[in-house]
């Protein structure tokens, strides 16, 4: 049985469902005037961040403390990390501690995949991020919200997403949310388009289950959802298109593109958002945005990962992804 929560390519379209609709019943628990289930009381969990978060952390954290889990947060500054411990040393002494589960943000990709195989440590493994590989939770959460918007929440329980169209437009190069929604929106039956300039797009993107375009105006009528991903400056080490203006007038959604989509598509984003470049305030604050939604669907989806791994039935498949081709090991 698997033990950890690595990339969504380790999920099947029966773990995904599962884990949906276990967050359905979970969202229920927000509705109570105590927010609260035994279901982790006496467990310890770690929230080990390498890599600066806000939504991300603070939603795990809200998520084991609503299932009455034992809660540690651990940044790398301030840390031995910066004083030059290695991910081994950091994984041997969570161990010593007794720890039963790891949340990982790192910008190594593999990290987490090098954490849960090592033998370093005996914990469940949860990937909150690492590099550019992958954020499963992110995608499970955002799959999670297409279907409550586009299904409905009572009638979607035990369904998937099969023949909904989903674009993805922006940084693909750099986004582990675009490689995680690609791998489980394709597990979930929809039909996935990546748009964005040429230079934004990796390596080998033919072979994924998606199709691609330049062209984001001939996309949006044909569009149930279209994410908007965010450009990471911050991992950028040249120049990738001109400049900001040209980008947001090739690739930002603005009101009048959003007028072309279809009456019940949605706009998502996976934040922070850069209002004026990718989308516009104007868009950002609409009604057919989800992205105050999708941080609320972000602490249920969690806590259904968490529940699944740690005090309820185990995931169905006994595999787990192959590492990416850079290893944290190889990355220090």
């Amino acid at each position: 049985m698997q033990r950890h929560l690595i990339s969504a390519a380790d999920l099947t379209r029966d773990d995904a469902v599962l884990i949906l609709d276990t967050a359905e019943e979970m969202a229920r628990v927000a509705d109570r005037p105590i927010k609260k289930l035994p279901t982790l009381r006496g467990r310890t969990v770690v929230n080990l961040f390498f890599e600066d978060s806000t939504r991300t952390r603070i939603s795990f954290e809200a998520a084991e403390k609503r299932l009455s889990a034992d809660v540690i947060n651990f940044t790398a500054k301030g840390s031995s990390v910066s004083k030059g411990e290695s991910l081994k040393d950091t994984a041997q002494t969570l161990e010593a501690m007794g720890v039963d589960a790891v949340v990982i943000r790192h910008g190594a990709s593999g990290a987490p995949y090098r954490l849960a195989t090592s033998g370093w440590i005996d914990a469940h493994v949860i990937n909150a991020g690492d590099g550019t590989h992958q954020h499963p939770t992110q995608a499970l959460l955002d799959a999670f919200t297409m279907r409550r918007r586009l299904v409905g929440r009572d009638t979607g329980l035990g369904q998937d997403l099969n023949g909904r169209r989903i674009t993805l437009v922006g940084d693909v190069l750099h986004s582990r949310v675009a490689r995680s929604n690609v791998d489980l929106l394709h597990t979930l039956g929809a039909e996935v388009t990546l748009v964005a300039p040429p230079t934004l797009l990796p390596v080998g993107v033919e072979t994924w289950p998606c199709e691609v375009s330049y062209d984001l105006d001939s996309t949006l009528p044909k569009s149930d959802a279209v994410m908007m991903l965010r450009v990471q400056r911050e991992r950028m080490n040249a120049a990738f298109f001109p400049t900001e203006r040209e980008y947001s007038r090739r690739y930002g959604l603005d009101g009048d593109r959003m007028a072309r989509m279809p009456e019940h598509a949605i706009v998502m984003h996976p934040g922070p958002m850069v209002r004026g470049m990718e989308i516009t305030a104007e868009v950002a604050d609409s009604d057919r945005c989800t992205v105050v939604e999708q941080v609320a669907n972000g602490v249920s989806i969690r806590m259904a990962v968490l529940y699944l791994l740690l005090g309820g039935a185990e995931f169905q498949t006994p595999s787990t992804s192959a590492a990416p081709a850079r290893t944290a090991e190889e990355n220090r």
